[in-house]
């Protein structure tokens, strides 16, 4: 059984695919096609990540290929239909998060900067995995008895007396059922539950 908190490198892809600054267009096109990934950490050095070009980085080559000069509105794009190298394609500073860093917080950072994947670095800032929507999605498969192993031990455990106490998991969903005398617990004890990994939602039935 795992035990929450889970960590980013629980669920984080350990070799990823990555591109360095100096590729070529062609190169960077071809790499994600060849990997099926939609984006890619761009690396320096002897790995540091510096950014990430992404198929939203690569599109304005097509989509300026005729007309006229751009509006200034869209001169940033127009720059990126220009360049041939990485480097000069790439969104930049990346956003990338830590290997120890809780799974609901590369969650947050996905869904408050609209990205699909975040580079996984160290405290150097070197490359280390990469952690997608559908990786973060992986907790939703955990087996509902360690689901409900961790409930007992984690949630119920500390619950004085926890004999008068039960918990039930069908497909995620958590029930608590029993006796509970300090109803001041009840809110408690669901954001307990809520927040094992894995969790889909938290059903109380206590008295």
């Amino acid at each position: 059984m795992s035990v929450t908190p889970h960590t980013v490198s629980d669920v984080m892809t350990h070799a990823p695919v990555a591109v360095g600054s100096h590729a070529s267009y062609r190169q960077a096109v071809e790499l994600m096609a060849e990997s099926k990934v939609s984006a890619l950490p761009v690396l320096a050095g002897e790995g540091r990540v510096v950014g990430v070009v992404s198929e939203a980085d690569l599109l304005p080559k097509e989509a300026f290929r005729e007309g006229g000069p751009p509006p200034a509105a869209q001169l940033d794009e127009a720059f990126k239909a220009a360049a041939v190298l990485v480097e000069d394609l790439m969104s930049s500073p990346a956003l990338t998060v830590h290997p120890d860093a809780p799974i609901a917080e590369a969650a947050r950072i996905m869904a408050r900067k609209h990205v699909k994947r975040l580079p996984v670095v160290n405290s150097e800032g070197m490359l280390e995995g990469v952690v997608s929507r559908g990786d973060l999605l992986k907790v939703f498969l955990r087996p509902d008895q360690d689901l409900l192993a961790e409930i007992r031990g984690e949630v119920l455990g500390p619950v004085s007396p926890p004999s008068e106490l039960n918990a039930s998991v069908e497909n995620g969903v958590v029930t608590l059922r029993g006796h509970l005398a300090d109803r001041s617990l009840v809110p408690v004890l669901a954001r307990a539950a809520r927040a094992v990994e894995g969790v889909v939602d938290v059903h109380m039935d206590l008295s």
